[in-house]
């Protein structure tokens, strides 16, 4: 079956590139509010950044880029966190005709010296020292480097002022020469299979992604009389992020970068900016829930909370049916117990996120049914999507009026989407990268005919409605030969407030079992009402009450599979996967083959060796299917 998106909207990039905007917006509307940033020693005061500002100060940074050898085509790399010097910087290089190449704070010694080597880099900007002394050990004497600029040393400053020098007309000149084609980022995959592979993504590739967003889906950033405005927490060194950045000022929306995603810095962020809009990850969703969840278990209010939370799911569901011309809507009593937990509950859910969100969206993961209906209930709508760096982002996404919560939409405009023979999700459009650096083999593995082979598995439902069902080389075989897909598994296990993360294991083995780390908060929260001693997370395997209670979680997840697709033993671990550990993208999500490494012992120990498991002879266990 293949699906096709609309036609395109109406701000395709024709000639020129991403920095045209900044000058395009600005001479429009030289004092529209285009950002707002903080000062360090008033994190809850937001200062304006106008449009012209914002222009002037590009411009700087771009003379300074041309002083110190900065040229068309080079490529330099960003190393940092999401704040609002990396947009000033991104807008320079672009400026010049250079080429972003984003590297995630959290990179390791390794993981910088292959991007450096790789993408054989000029310069490279750092956030701090720590980061600098990361790229000396990574490859700071590489030939290619020339360059090193430090953000918490005010390198913006020193560029405009190593600048002052070159006149404007240069800068332009170089910005008149980008054409839409253009490489505009090297944007790495996050490696989770192997080594992180460098994606071409254009100009025009970034400038389809924004202007359909905007075209589409603009009308839901804010409520008629507002004025649209954006907090980005996500990771700017993923497609994600950078989307969001450039989504913004392409369409004249205010941005607010914050750089930290942990709740304790993030949601005093979201309440002191007050965004219309939100894009985000299920985790964050997912940590807002839970929270809210123990805030009212604490205040002796939970029974409250979940009596709140099953009549937003009925409600939205109510909703939903309507939406598909299938039902009348919600009851008028439902309508009623509605309004009360309005009042209870759901207004102050919102003003978590500042108050002002109706409208959000849920990229990198499939957000859960039960989830993206509680918060619809609640007066946010989430729109889920679906897309890969390889696809500058989003590919479909939740068509408004018409969600289908549990799917990631349907094909934006300029998109199609078809399903290959054994389940592969196929994309094309003009979205899609322009292959991979340095990698014609890898390239050509997975373009076809104009087509990219995503390695997502999925189906499309009756409406052309995606439906993610897990990933290729995630795909488990059991030693007696049954397939299982681990995603549905592990999202039905993380729905537990205890459970943070699990890695569901199997491969060559006689049955699936889990590997299962806790939330440190949410475990403290579990022992204090019920009498407990707070203890180190090693005693928790030890905890029989708390492994009893993670039994009832895999229980109740092995009821949605067949019994030869069951989870037939866990180990709760110690300590959660982390970025820092390399267990975990920087966008959260598994590095599998890795933590099945480090945890061998764990996962061997969940499988016992015994005689009448091996076949006769051979020294191989025997599938029992089980």
């Amino acid at each position: 079956m293949e699906v096709r998106g609309l036609p395109h909207g109406s701000r395709p990039l024709r000639t020129g590139g991403l920095a045209d905007s900044v000058h395009e917006t600005a001479d429009r509307d030289p004092s529209l509010v285009q950002l707002s940033r903080r000062r360090p020693e008033r994190p809850d005061v937001w200062e304006p950044v106008t449009a012209g500002e914002f222009r002037d100060q590009v411009t700087a940074v771009a003379r300074g880029l041309l002083a110190n050898g900065v040229r068309f085509g080079d490529r330099v790399a960003l190393m940092s966190r999401t704040r609002y010097e990396w947009a000033v910087l991104a807008y320079a290089l672009w400026h010049v005709g250079a080429e972003v190449v984003p590297v995630y704070p959290t990179s390791s010694t390794e993981q910088v010296r292959w991007i450096l080597e790789d993408a054989r880099v000029c310069a490279v900007v750092v956030e701090h020292e720590h980061h600098a002394m990361t790229v000396a050990a990574g490859g700071g004497t590489a030939t290619t480097l020339k360059a090193l600029w430090q953000l918490d040393a005010d390198c913006l400053s020193v560029l405009a002022e190593d600048g002052l020098g070159v006149p404007d007309e240069e800068v332009h000149r170089h910005r008149a020469v980008v054409q839409p084609q253009q490489v505009a980022v090297v944007c790495y995959t996050s490696g989770t299979t192997g080594t992180p592979k460098g994606c071409l993504v254009t100009h025009a590739n970034l400038a389809a992604e924004t202007g359909t967003l905007l075209d589409g889906w603009g009308v839901l950033v804010a409520e008629p009389g507002a004025a649209p405005s954006i907090l980005t927490f996500l990771p700017v060194a993923h497609v994600y992020g950078l989307m969001v950045v450039v989504c913004c000022l392409r369409g004249g929306i205010r941005l607010g970068l914050q750089p930290d995603i942990a709740p304790r810095q993030l949601l005093p962020a979201l309440a002191s900016f007050r965004p219309t809009f939100v894009f985000a990850v299920p985790y964050v969703f997912e940590k807002i829930f839970h929270t809210a969840r123990r805030a009212a278990e604490e205040a002796g209010r939970g029974h409250v909370f979940d009596k709140a939370a099953d009549v937003a799911m009925r409600h939205a569901e109510a909703e939903e049916r309507v939406s598909r011309g299938s039902g009348r809507g919600p009851s008028p009593a439902l309508r009623a117990r509605h309004a009360v937990y309005d009042r209870l509950v759901y207004r102050r859910l919102r003003a978590v996120l500042g108050g002002q969100v109706r409208n959000a969206v849920s990229g990198a993961s499939t957000l859960r049914r039960e989830l993206g209906l509680f918060y619809a209930g609640a007066g946010i709508t989430v729109y889920d999507g679906y897309g890969l760096t390889e696809t500058s982002g989003a590919v479909t996404a939740q068509p408004p009026g018409a969600v289908r919560f549990g799917t990631v939409g349907r094909p934006m405009p300029g998109s199609e989407i078809r399903v290959a023979h054994d389940g592969e999700v196929w994309i094309r459009g003009e979205t899609v990268f322009a292959g991979y650096l340095n990698n014609r083999e890898a390239t050509d593995a997975v373009l076809r005919d104009g087509w990219f082979a995503t390695g997502d598995l999925g189906l499309l439902d009756d409406a052309g409605y995606l439906v993610i069902t897990g990933r290729k080389k995630d795909v488990i075989i059991t030693s007696g030969g049954k397939s299982v897909s681990p995603t549905a598994l592990e999202d039905q296990l993380r729905h537990h407030p205890l459970i943070s993360q699990c890695l569901v294991v199997g491969d060559d083995r006689p049955y699936v079992a889990a590997l299962i780390t806790l939330d440190p908060e949410a475990l403290d929260h579990w022992r204090r009402l019920r009498g407990k001693r707070a203890g180190s997370s090693v005693e928790t395997a030890g905890d029989e009450d708390l492994r009893a209670q993670i039994q009832r979680a895999v229980s109740r997840a092995n009821a949605h599979v067949s019994r030869a697709e069951s989870i037939r033993a866990f180990r709760i671990l110690p300590g959660e996967f982390t970025a820092e550990s390399g267990l975990v993208t920087p966008s959260l999500k598994l590095r599998r083959q890795e933590i099945a490494r480090v945890h061998a012992a764990d996962i061997e120990a969940m499988y016992p060796r015994r005689e009448d498991d091996l076949l006769p002879g051979t020294g191989r266990r025997r599938g029992r299917g089980r």
